[in-house]
């Protein structure tokens, strides 16, 4: 799985074939095949990966925030703008874009995700509006990174972050 991150992160999604992440492995074909059923297959599991990232690097937070309100709203803030260090979820998410690209049924799993974070900003102690606010303008962050959308850079990104954490350590009310 490495090696087809490597890979389509290198060369782009479109060169994602199984002839050319075994080629990259060091492994045969069927040798490939043994772990993964097919393309799709891997790229399911590319997907997995970085959910399981994500959500490590998410729970690490949570486990260092105090309790109280905006707690999930700020840990999830902080994994998308600062991932923890070998944490590949908010650098280099090419198994979404593999699966985006190839078949969006494979995005499943990370829309499953989504509805369960969402579902955890709304219940996280804070204005629901102003968490699925926080949410949206961390993924939106993301997603000008991802593709080179005239993303915020140096003070300015450091800015916009101390000031969502700041919106997410109001009281609920406040």
């Amino acid at each position: 799985m490495l090696a087809a991150e490597r890979l389509a992160g290198r060369d782009g999604v479109s060169r994602l074939t199984l002839d050319a992440v075994a080629a990259e492995a060091g492994v045969s074909k069927g040798g490939l095949l043994y772990h993964f059923s097919g393309k799709e297959d891997l790229i399911g599991a590319m997907v997995l990966r970085w959910i399981e990232d994500f959500e490590r690097d998410v729970a690490g937070r949570l486990a260092r925030e105090g309790a109280g309100a905006g707690r999930w709203v700020r840990a999830y803030v902080g994994a998308t703008f600062e991932p923890e260090a070998g944490v590949q979820a908010a650098g280099e998410p090419v198994g979404i874009l593999a699966a985006a690209a190839t078949n969006r049924e494979l995005l499943g799993e990370l829309r499953r995700c989504y509805q369960k974070w969402q579902e955890r900003m709304e219940d996280d102690g804070l204005d629901p509006a102003l968490a699925t606010l926080l949410r949206l303008a961390a993924d939106g962050l993301w997603f000008s990174e991802l593709f080179g959308l005239a993303p915020p850079s140096g003070e300015l990104r450091a800015e916009v972050y101390r000031r969502m954490l700041s919106l997410a350590s109001r009281e609920e009310g406040a």
